[in-house]
């Protein structure tokens, strides 16, 4: 990857994007074009202190990528409506399908590869298992709109055959880590369960409400931030087989797990208890996630990552515990 030209980080006030662009930055890579809304005051802490090129709105870049396309080397699409609580259709089909459908259609006229946000939430319950064959797109059940919207590029990028040179589909799983402050409710329980024992010495997780999982035994595929902008990487310097990707850590663990290991990280005794998972998202709750990480471990990735224990350690002793001292 050159550095002779830019590289745009679309979503870069946000949590993954911008821990992203700052490992950019560490890299050596300053020639970066910010993409986001950059009006909201409780995200200018993950970018002000980026080195970049260019802040662009987010509703003024399609313009903008359409005239300066030649300038630019890859394109890491991470921007995107999050809130898997989102009721607007029209908010998500504009942002998380119309949008990146731009995007696509721009890299492809001017041949710039592009790693862009899918998500696990594509694969609802796991009722085909969690395996990124692409032939399983068209089949799944996500559970609500925004993973709905997320398949839908998906299916919509596999039938192109006007595509970028390059092109990678990233199915995060549950992502914690820095610079995820800002995301309110939709931020990790490592994060909650930090904040929860400051103000009130305890966690409080959601019950289950399956027959087969006991309290606080719902297993998700949880991945460090550090884990996933170590793969965007990789996929940008050895450019492997074109296609959509899972990016989890390939094992399972239970929501009690991450909050004891905070308590733990904290030198304390858990103080765990449980409350009745709200309504709103009760009937649209995954209970198992696990990505299925063969197919990027065998176009050489080798990085590893992060065991439960050692990124939330991590994430506790060297970040929240010094960021948010309050």
């Amino acid at each position: 990857m050159a550095s002779s030209k830019k590289i745009v980080v679309t979503g870069a006030a946000g949590f993954i994007a911008s821990y992203l662009a700052q490992e950019l930055n560490a890299a050596g890579f300053d020639e970066l074009v910010l993409v986001d809304d950059f009006s909201i005051e409780s995200k200018k802490a993950n970018w002000q202190a980026l080195k970049y090129t260019a802040c662009i709105d987010r509703e003024d870049f399609l313009s903008w990528f359409e005239v300066h396309s030649s300038e630019i080397e890859l394109v890491y699409h991470l921007g995107a409506r999050t809130d898997t609580t989102e009721k607007s259709q029209e908010i998500l089909t504009h942002l998380n399908l119309e949008y990146t459908q731009q995007i696509w259609k721009i890299c492809s006229t001017a041949q710039i590869p592009l790693v862009y946000a899918s998500s696990a939430a594509t694969y609802g319950l796991g009722e085909f298992g969690y395996n990124d064959e692409h032939s399983l797109c068209s089949q799944l059940k996500p559970l609500n709109l925004y993973g709905i919207s997320k398949n839908d590029f998906d299916i919509w990028a596999l039938e192109q055959t006007s595509c970028p040179p390059h092109w990678y589909g990233l199915k995060f799983f549950n992502v914690y880590g820095p610079k995820e402050y800002h995301k309110g409710r939709m931020a990790s329980v490592v994060f909650h369960t930090y904040r929860q024992i400051k103000a009130e010495g305890q966690m409080k997780l959601f019950r289950s409400h399956h027959p087969d999982f006991k309290d606080g035994e719902q297993l998700r595929d949880f991945v460090y931030v550090k884990d996933v902008a170590k793969v965007c990487q990789f996929l940008a310097e050895k450019l492997p087989t074109n296609g959509i990707y899972n990016l989890g850590s390939g094992k399972a663990r239970t929501f009690y797990d991450l909050a004891r290991l905070t308590f733990e990280a904290l030198e304390l005794t858990p103080q765990i208890s449980f409350i009745d998972t709200p309504l709103d998202i009760r009937d649209k709750y995954q209970y198992f996630t696990e990505a299925n990480m063969s197919k990027l471990l065998s176009v050489g990735y080798t990085g590893g990552f992060h065991t439960l224990e050692e990124g939330v350690f991590d994430y506790v002793q060297e970040h929240l515990s010094k960021e948010l001292k309050d």
